[in-house]
C-alpha cells in the first residue's frame, strides 16, 4: 500500500470516530415526562422554579446543587446537579438540563442556562412605541 491509502484510511476512521462521538452529544429533547419512560439520557427544557428550594452548600459538598424545574408540560420535578452552582443562576430565564431519573429525582449531568438578554429592555421600549 502507499502511504497516501494508508492516510486516507486513516482519516476515514477518524471521522468515523469524531461523529459517533459528537452524535453522543446530540440528545434528544423531551419532558420530564418522556425522560420517565424511555430511560435513557434526554434533554429537558423548562423554567426555574424559584419559589422552591435551592441546595447548595459548597462547604459541606461542593458538587451537590439541587433545585427545582417545570417543563413545558407543567411538570414540576426536582433535579439534582453533581458540580458547582453556576453564577446568576437565580437570573436564568430557561434551564436546558441533561440527564436521566433516579427514582423520583432528575439527575442531570449537564446544564445550560439561558439568561435574560441586555437588550430586553431596549427591545420592549421599540416595540411600545412602534
Amino acid at each position: 500500500m502507499k502511504k497516501i491509502h494508508i492516510i486516507a484510511i486513516v482519516m476515514i476512521f477518524g471521522a468515523i470516530a469524531l461523529l459517533t462521538t459528537a452524535a453522543d452529544d446530540m440528545g434528544v429533547y423531551g419532558t420530564f415526562k418522556d425522560a420517565r419512560d424511555s430511560g435513557k439520557v434526554m434533554k429537558v427544557v423548562g423554567q426555574l422554579s424559584k419559589d422552591k428550594e435551592m441546595y447548595y452548600k459548597p462547604i459541606e459538598d461542593p458538587n451537590f446543587f439541587s433545585f427545582y424545574i417545570t417543563d413545558a408540560e407543567g411538570e414540576e420535578r426536582k433535579v439534582i446537579l453533581h458540580d458547582e452552582k453556576p453564577q446568576d443562576f437565580e437570573l436564568s430565564e430557561q434551564v436546558v438540563i441533561t440527564g436521566s431519573f433516579k427514582g423520583d429525582d432528575f439527575v442531570a449531568k449537564d446544564m445550560l442556562l439561558k439568561c435574560p438578554s441586555k437588550y430586553k429592555n431596549e427591545e420592549i421600549f421599540i416595540k411600545a412605541e412602534g
